[in-house]
């Protein structure tokens, strides 16, 4: 099968392990000819939105990729915002493929993959949404004028031609029923997971004693993860208050990733505390090394896609308790939380650490379940039905 994967409708990051990098990798191994069809918009030194020229080149994988320009008839800024790209009708025709992915739908050049669809009743499409409450819709113009309106337009658009729409999280799977209007029968929980490929090409117990070693940490050791792109919303800056403050030389916390102000600013109050480590941003395929040499991975706010890749390397974990995202709990796995002040937070990481029943239990759960729920390479099938 020929799968054109279209990311127009945000951003496409090249060598990141978001889903829309995933898939399409995924898609090629299991033998598919895979091409990707992307916006200019991209991350500018790992932390804020930025653009590039466009271009044609390949991933890493060999795959061919695509960045194509923004229309010109229309003020820049607009054609930004409205997602309207010239040239996307005369590259399917170039392309013919077989299966679409849309990555999300709420770019206005969706009337050209329409378009084609008309033309070509082979043609099998798939649609995901990555929309919820906790990243959009959180003012008036944008819940009312672009995502009731202008996105929901887009959603009906490519409605009568789409196989099956995806959530991926529970409450994405409302939003794309509750506020653009799809039918609820043609959606489905699609979930984001762990690459298996790069899980299978570490030793786990290996990457345990070197990540240890080299942060001087023991194995006797009570050792939290946690990390991603941090801001206030994300209450990592509150775990990290609470570990210093717990002042225990058997817990640790190693700290990954990149910092907006507001969670520099609280975070780097302790950046002296001999109990967090904060090790910087790091590459995807080095996070699971982090995961490996950790006892338990810590999340106490919004949602992030580290949420499933810690379940489906089979760390146990906690999350901040939310709406329609309990779907990384795989029987046992880990715990919830309804509030994360701090000293809620140190409450937990007792609860865990100094019972050796429950960690252990957490643990039995973790293993080998996650995994095979959040495997990506299982995803991928799903994705497209085969």
């Amino acid at each position: 099968m020929k799968i054109l994967h279209c990311c127009l409708a945000a951003f496409y990051i090249d060598d990141f392990s978001y889903q829309e990098n995933i898939l399409p990798k995924m898609h090629k191994k299991q033998g598919h000819d895979v091409i990707i069809l992307a916006s200019t918009e991209t991350y500018v030194s790992n932390t804020k939105i930025g653009y590039q020229e466009p271009a044609e080149y390949k991933t890493r994988e060999g795959i061919p990729i695509k960045r194509i320009p923004y229309v010109k008839w229309i003020p820049h800024r607009l054609a930004r915002k409205l997602r309207l790209y010239k040239g996307v009708y005369k590259f399917l025709i170039s392309c013919r493929p077989d299966i679409i992915f849309l990555h999300d739908f709420s770019f206005l050049s969706i009337a050209s993959i329409v378009k084609y669809a008309k033309q070509n009743k082979d043609l099998r499409i798939y649609v995901d949404g990555h929309t919820d409450f906790t990243n959009s819709a959180r003012n008036w113009v944008s819940y009312h004028i672009l995502h009731k309106v202008i996105y929901r337009y887009c959603a009906k658009l490519i409605e009568p031609y789409a196989k099956k729409f995806y959530g991926t999280l529970p409450t994405r799977v409302d939003f794309i029923v509750d506020v653009y209007g799809v039918a609820a029968n043609k959606v489905e929980l699609l979930e984001m997971g762990v690459d298996d490929s790069v899980i299978a090409g570490i030793n786990k117990d290996e990457a345990r004693r070197i990540v240890r070693k080299q942060y001087h940490l023991r194995e006797s050791d009570f050792v939290i993860v946690s990390g991603g792109k941090i801001n206030k919303l994300k209450n990592i800056h509150k775990l990290v208050q609470a570990v210093a403050e717990l002042g225990r030389n058997d817990i640790k916390l190693l700290l990954f990733g990149s910092f907006d102000e507001y969670a520099q600013k609280e975070i780097g109050k302790f950046e002296k505390n001999a109990s967090v480590i904060n090790i910087g941003w790091v590459q995807s395929e080095e996070v699971y090394k982090y995961f490996f040499a950790s006892d338990l991975a810590f999340f106490p706010g919004t949602h992030s896609v580290l949420w499933e890749q810690a379940v489906g390397a089979g760390l146990p974990a906690v999350f901040k308790k939310n709406k329609g995202q309990d779907h990384v709990d795989v029987g046992g796995n880990c715990k919830f939380i309804d509030n994360t002040d701090v000293e809620d937070i140190k409450r937990v990481i007792l609860e865990i650490c100094d019972d050796k029943e429950v960690l252990s239990a957490l643990k039995r759960n973790a293993e080998g379940k996650g995994a095979k729920k959040f495997s990506y390479f299982e995803i991928a099938k799903k994705a497209i039905e085969m």
